[in-house]
């Protein structure tokens, strides 16, 4: 009997079809991720990981806010997904010390080393200490709110002006990053970047952080052995990571070179002089002898508060005025309140900026450790090796919380009937995290959002350009695949 035997061109046609249909499946899959040997879901995750965040949504939403993840066997990549608020209140406060960071985090992100973002127990609580004291003094209060005064007033101003003039089409999200960014970086290391300008120049130490985050990003879809051989051998997205950590680490050694200089004396006629920075704040307790300034210590340190406000306040901007763009009611309710003199204490506005933050948190989603076995109020068990994966941009979406209007843009939520702000707890807003590991900067980022965001929308308002696609990007920090292409158009009559 004759055995059919297939050519190549019709064995290469059997194996498209096949792959055809695997990518049709998966990218149709609503719910639920396939299971396979061997493989596991991670297939199904990376067809959709261009989608990250809405698959997350619907997996989580389909299966009552909680989600087993299951990786490659012998990987140990088992994620427990969550977005239920009484799991967030049971880790984040109720039964905080069972939830570290823990080593697969420190891991993931260790380019930032020994740095607050990375640590637990005495480590963390000694280095959050003293952020908070040195956030906390006036003197440092001060210098920020002269830093962001400053760089809207005389950068970013002046350049959407020209831009109106000129009718140019921008890309509104890497204004707000470069505007972000410089603030920052002044506050923190006592330098002005100067990426705001109208020439839109590259910063390399901007352009690493982003290669950075990006790369970080990837890590978390992929098995930790994966990646690791790809550190080991530089290859690959591993090899860019290691290209960017030169060009940070070059940077903050020469800041931390030229503040050392200036605290001892030597530059103590150089221009600027790092300011108030916390850099600088974390040399002089060095030598008032409350700190070791190692070198090391110093960069993990800056560069943790770097990565915490950098990105996070630009980003917040770029949907806020998205959002008002698609909202032009809001918009003008906005207006009048401005027009009242009220921005300082403007009651709208923190809604406003509330509610972006509500559908589109900066940081997407948090992770955490799990130190001994335990079961959440979701009924779920979890064990040592796992990690509790939680989708703060689902939790913005959950009709349970939220109501029926869950996915509109209503500032009024957070507005009582006595026209205050209304509060509502971190477990169920956690756009600046939750329990012992609050963000420190939340009161500084709502002073760097109200300021920016009043002074825009005074003189300003956005077009977003027809047929222009906005969607979130696969990222640590939930930035704008494509930007947000706009025209800007000068106010008449305020």
């Amino acid at each position: 009997m004759e055995i059919f035997r297939p050519s190549t061109p019709e064995l290469l046609i059997a194996i498209l079809c096949f792959l055809v249909f695997l990518v049709h499946r998966f990218r149709k899959t609503r719910g639920e991720l396939t299971k396979w040997p061997i493989v596991g879901m991670l297939p199904g995750l990376a067809v959709n990981l261009h989608r990250l965040h809405d698959l997350a949504t619907e997996i989580l939403v389909h299966n009552g806010c909680s989600y087993l993840f299951i990786g490659p066997w012998f990987s140990g990549m088992r994620l427990l997904i969550t977005c239920d608020p009484a799991n967030v209140n049971h880790v984040f406060n109720a039964n905080f010390h069972n939830y570290p960071k823990g080593h697969e985090f420190s891991e993931i992100f260790d380019l930032l080393g020994d740095g607050i973002f990375n640590a637990d127990d005495e480590s963390w609580r000694s280095q959050r200490k003293k952020a908070q004291l040195l956030i906390a003094q006036p003197r440092f209060r001060g210098f920020a709110a002269r830093c962001i005064r400053d760089k809207v007033d005389n950068s970013l101003l002046p350049l959407l002006q020209k831009v109106s003039e000129q009718g140019k089409i921008v890309d509104l999200q890497d204004i707000f990053l470069r505007l972000s960014f410089d603030i920052t970086c002044s506050m923190v290391f006592g330098e002005d970047s100067a990426s705001l300008n109208p020439n839109f120049t590259v910063v390399l130490f901007s352009k690493a952080m982003d290669d950075a985050m990006n790369v970080i990003m990837l890590r978390h879809a992929f098995p930790a052995t994966w990646w690791k051989l790809m550190r080991r051998l530089n290859v690959g997205f591993e090899k860019r990571l290691a290209a960017a950590r030169l060009v940070i680490d070059e940077f903050i050694a020469e800041s931390i070179s030229k503040r050392k200089q200036e605290s001892y004396g030597a530059g103590a006629e150089s221009a600027g002089g790092g300011g108030d920075s916390l850099l600088k704040a974390y040399i002089e307790c060095a030598e008032a002898g409350d700190e070791n300034a190692t070198n090391k210590f110093l960069r993990d340190t800056t560069l943790s508060l770097m990565l915490a406000g950098r990105d996070t306040i630009g980003v917040a901007l770029a949907w806020f005025f998205y959002l008002l763009c698609k909202n032009p009611n809001v918009e003008e309710r906005l207006l009048k309140e401005l027009r009242r003199g009220e921005a300082g204490e403007g009651v709208y506005l923190h809604a406003a900026l509330c509610e972006a933050l509500r559908l589109y948190p900066s940081v997407p989603f948090e992770a955490k450790g799990v130190a001994a076995e335990d079961t959440l109020p979701s009924g779920d068990t979890v064990k040592p090796g796992m990690q509790v994966l939680f989708s703060t941009y689902t939790m913005g979406r959950l009709e349970g919380v939220w109501g029926k209007d869950c996915r509109e843009f209503l500032p009024e939520r957070w507005i009582t009937e006595q026209e205050r702000l209304r509060h509502e707890p971190a477990y169920k807003f956690m756009s600046f995290n939750c329990g012992p590991r609050t963000c420190l900067g939340k009161e500084l980022a709502f002073a760097e959002l109200k300021a920016t965001a009043a002074a825009v929308v005074k003189q300003f308002r956005m077009e977003i350009v027809e047929g222009h696609v906005v969607e979130p990007k696969l990222s640590i920090i939930l930035q704008m695949r494509n930007g947000l292409k706009v025209r800007v158009k000068k106010r008449v009559n305020y």
